[in-house]
Formats: structure tokens, sequence, C-alpha cells
């Protein structure tokens, strides 16, 4: 008889994602993001990080009320490292990321066919970008769905 206690889809793929946020260097939040097709095969997975060749330890990483002493301008979010380290068209796939995405890589997430989102965390949903991120994947036809904590729990 088969075991009936093995992880779903959704853990499966969500841990795939935060394992992937494990790589960050950023010291205050996380993020890592899961690309899958239809056919349920990883085809692109990311962690918010700066850009390649982009010494990190010569550029901050806090927060600043100087945007350019700040990591804002030089990190780049889980889901475009994700969506630029897939080979493969991104037609059709569910995205899986810890945190809900910003408008900059809603945009993105659309551009590039994705048409599911599965996140883990929602904690800055009434700003005004991720507020824009639900409008414009409201009106793009992309579906969203957070994950309760306890579905990604492991057996």
């Amino acid at each position: 008889m088969k075991r009936t206690d093995y992880i779903s889809w959704d853990q499966y793929f969500m841990g795939v994602a935060r394992l992937s946020a494990m790589r960050s260097k950023d010291p205050a939040t996380q993020v890592g993001a899961c690309i899958v097709n239809q056919k349920r095969r990883i085809v692109g997975i990311g962690y918010n990080g700066f850009p390649i060749g982009v010494e990190d330890n010569k550029f901050p990483w806090q927060k600043d009320k100087n945007w350019l002493n700040s990591k804002y301008p030089y990190v780049v979010h889980a889901e475009p490292n994700a969506i630029l380290n897939s080979t493969v068209s991104l037609d059709g796939a569910t995205l899986y990321v810890t945190l809900f995405p910003c408008n900059e890589c809603a945009k993105l997430i659309i551009q590039s066919g994705i048409k599911t989102v599965i996140y883990l965390q929602d904690k800055y949903h009434d700003r005004d970008m991720f507020v824009a991120s639900r409008k414009m994947f409201d009106s793009a036809g992309v579906q969203y769905k957070q994950l309760p904590k306890k579905a990604i729990e492991l057996p």
C-alpha cells in the first residue's frame, strides 16, 4: 500500500521557493520564487539579490531615506530572477513566491505569460504598489491565491 502522508504539489513547489529564499543575502527580507509549467516541471527559480557582477559588499543592504544609500535601486526581486533564469516559454505557467509581488514584478509576470501566482505572505497588502499588482492581475486574467501557512506545513 502506498504512503498517504506525502506532500502536496503546492507544498513541494512552495518549499522550493522557500529554499531559494534562503540564498538571499538581504538581512531584512528574503524572497524566493519557483516557476512551474503546466506539466508540473520546475522551469525557473530565483531569489532577491544584486545583479550578477555587482559586488554586494560594496552596496547598501539597508533601508535609508536617501534612495541611493538604500538597497532598493540595486536589488533584483525573486520573480524577475526566476523569469530570467528560465530558458523555456512561460505561457500558462504558475509562479510560487514567498511574498506577494510588487507592481513592477506583476508587469513582468503578466508579460512573461504566467497565468497563476501562488504566494505565501501578503504583508504589504494595502500599499499602493500591491493594490496596483492585483488590479493588473485582475485585468490580465492572472489568477492569484494565498496558501495558508497550515497548507505548507510538512507531515
